[in-house]
């Protein structure tokens, strides 16, 4: 004996959804900090990228929670627009 389904009739499986930190910064703003692998995979460099720029203090301002760094994605928004500006006013 042969069973068929209506393909309608089994859902199909589907993976959770994983935010993506830099949909929350095209969108509005997350209601979290940020980490610093959230701010690597934004700006799709390496995460000891981002601790240089920290130890530089050329990037996005980070602010320490005991021993986390954490960025507020405001001033995250804030350092793109600068950089955006300072390309323009470059060119």
């Amino acid at each position: 004996m042969c069973f068929q389904l209506a393909e309608d009739a089994v859902a199909p499986l589907t993976q959770p959804e994983i935010a993506d930190p830099r949909a929350t910064l095209r969108g509005d703003l997350p209601d979290r900090y940020l980490t610093p692998e959230d701010i690597a995979e934004i700006f799709e460099v390496p995460k000891e990228t981002v601790y240089q720029w920290r130890k530089k203090r050329v990037g996005p301002p980070g602010f320490r929670i005991g021993k986390h760094v954490r960025y507020d994605p405001a001033e995250v928004l804030a350092y793109v627009a600068e950089r955006k500006n300072a390309d323009r006013d470059a060119a």
